[in-house]
């Protein structure tokens, strides 16, 4: 079977449109951000509480495709949008080697500092902020460098744990689950035991009331697990297959019906297709996005376009 990381590299090989493997996509259109936004009523939440979230997911912070400035410009638009939230997804870290700076995680956690939100923004780890870390890796265990980054910069991460919000008196919970694929197989590193550090049943047993719940994961793999008492599960890490044809992503780790936007399952599930890329900095169909969730009125989605210079 063809896994992602061969079909990328054989893709972006190909030339496609005369791009070589070192262009971010093939167009200038696919290198310009847009906002995707869904509205969406989960039957667990309360269609009279209207709840805006904005999503940042798979920066992948290097230069020159994910640069600083290029930051700086996600946290300026995303500011714009109004949201009564902004949650982080994960994947802070570059995911590919094709760079000409790896950018160290201080100096891209001082720009998402400057995200703003009248609830807070909230932030969970993802995959290769765990791969990237070679101590964590070693040990087994600990604090990633991506973590420590973002509570110095003063952005809450959730691993496994839970935070109750309010907004004009009604009451939510966020919980974020820890990475389902923190570890890496070991061939460098010493053995672990456990592929992942998540626990969804811990996780959810610290929801003390009945209030709705938002589940951050960044793999959204577990959405074949959570029950309904979750409203809403948020996503990123498929990119959206990162080449996505005519509404399909020819390869995607999570499986095809998990690759990309709002489905429908136990509860209500998006995934964003992100803003960076890993294996290779190349996307085709699936252009760089903050993704804009709103909670509370009749089950509808939709995708508006809104670039950014």
């Amino acid at each position: 079977m063809l896994s992602r990381r061969h079909f990328l590299r054989t893709f972006s090989g190909l030339g496609i449109a005369g791009v070589s493997t070192v262009a971010y996509g093939v167009s200038e259109p696919e290198l310009q951000l847009r906002v995707t936004r869904y509205q969406v009523s989960p039957p667990q939440w309360p269609v009279d509480f209207n709840l805006k979230i904005a999503v940042i997911a798979d920066i992948h912070a290097c230069d020159p495709w994910m640069s600083l400035d290029r930051i700086q410009g996600i946290v300026d638009h995303t500011n714009t949008l109004g949201a009564d939230i902004t949650v982080l997804l994960g994947d802070y870290v570059a995911g590919h080697r094709h760079v000409t700076r790896f950018i160290p995680a201080q100096e891209w956690a001082s720009v998402l500092a400057g995200l703003k939100a009248p609830l807070g923004v909230h932030a969970i780890l993802g995959n290769h902020d765990y791969w990237d870390d070679r101590t964590v890796q070693s040990n087994g265990q600990g604090a990633t460098i991506a973590r420590r980054a973002l509570e110095a910069a003063g952005i809450p991460v959730y691993e496994n744990d839970v935070q109750r919000l309010s907004k004009s008196g009604q009451s939510f919970w966020i919980a974020g689950l820890g990475d389902q694929l923190a570890y890496l197989p070991a061939r460098r590193f010493r053995p672990v035991k456990r592929i992942g550090v998540d626990d969804l049943s811990a996780t959810l047993g610290k929801v003390t009331d009945d209030a709705p719940v938002i589940l951050l994961a960044h793999e959204p793999d577990v959405a074949r697990r959570v029950p309904s008492r979750v409203a809403l599960q948020l996503s990123g890490h498929t990119h959206g297959g990162q080449v996505r044809l005519m509404g399909w992503s020819p390869v995607s780790p999570s499986g095809q019906r998990l690759a990309y936007g709002h489905i429908r399952m136990n509860c209500d599930v998006v995934v964003s297709g992100g803003l960076g890329c890993s294996i290779v900095p190349f996307r085709l169909g699936v252009p760089p996005e903050i993704v804009q969730v709103t909670l509370g009125k009749p089950i509808w989605s939709y995708r508006s376009l809104l670039i950014v210079s």
